[in-house]
């Protein structure tokens, strides 16, 4: 099979995606739509982001993570999140355990999985479960597409939602890369922007192999039908010795 057909249908199934299903939880820092690579072993990483909405609502989110080989590379998470919705504060922690299982590469998909849970910080209650399977179709060195679909379990109005996101990344220049993303939930709910797709775009300044910058604008991305500007960091923590990502991998 060409690299353009190919091509032709990883466009398809990715619409096809959108069109048939409808949170990711938490992927390349502060975008929602994962990708199906994962670090190598012994690597960690700090991602950290503020958000802001123009209904008031308030996100800082700190994510360390580190990849371990238990028995094959699992990377490993424990998001904190202090939020404001409507006025009122709270304070989240999420785990979460990510694998790959087909290595992403040029002209053909990559395939992970990964899934956690959410938990009040103050009470321990459980908030939210979930699952989720990211792949990736590399166009080229430069250039990715992500979907994911995945399963997600709101334990406040004990209802499952179906979720999807789309996604793509474009390293246009050595130092700077642009993401667009679209993602959300089907289900039933009584607030409609809940069901809503939700949208961000964003740049990323990577002037080194250990820490970049992201500005994004997004859309809806909670389900509250309001406009959010993030500010997010990211500090790597490489294996000592280890070839830079870039040059291990041959792709962003």
């Amino acid at each position: 099979m060409g690299w353009a057909k190919q091509t032709g249908i990883t466009a398809a199934f990715a619409a096809l995606v959108v069109l048939a299903a409808q949170d990711a939880h938490a992927a390349n820092g502060a975008y929602a739509v994962d990708s199906a690579d994962i670090s190598e072993v012994g690597s960690c990483k700090v991602e950290s982001w503020m958000s802001a909405a123009t209904n008031t609502d308030f996100s800082a989110v700190a994510n360390p993570s580190c990849v371990v080989d238990p028995f094959k590379p699992i990377e490993l998470s424990l998001q904190t999140i202090r939020s404001r919705s409507d006025g009122d504060w709270s304070t989240t922690i999420a785990p979460k355990a990510k694998t790959n299982f087909i290595p992403t590469g040029i002209g053909r998909w990559g395939l992970a999985a990964y899934g956690g849970g959410s938990f009040d910080a103050a009470t321990g209650e459980a908030l939210s479960a979930f699952a989720v399977i990211p792949v990736t179709f590399r166009l080229s060195e430069t250039m990715r597409i992500n979907v994911n679909g995945g399963w997600l379990w709101d334990r406040a109005v004990d209802r499952h939602y179906l979720t999807y996101g789309l996604g793509f990344d474009w390293k246009f220049t050595d130092t700077l890369q642009w993401t667009i993303e679209a993602y959300g939930q089907a289900g039933a709910s009584e607030i409609a922007s809940v069901l809503q797709p939700r949208f961000q775009t964003g740049v990323r300044y990577r002037p080194n192999e250990i820490f970049s910058v992201d500005v994004i604008y997004g859309r809806n991305i909670t389900g509250e039908n309001a406009n959010w500007i993030t500010i997010g960091t990211t500090y790597r923590f490489p294996v000592p010795e280890a070839q830079p990502e870039h040059h291990r991998t041959g792709h962003l």
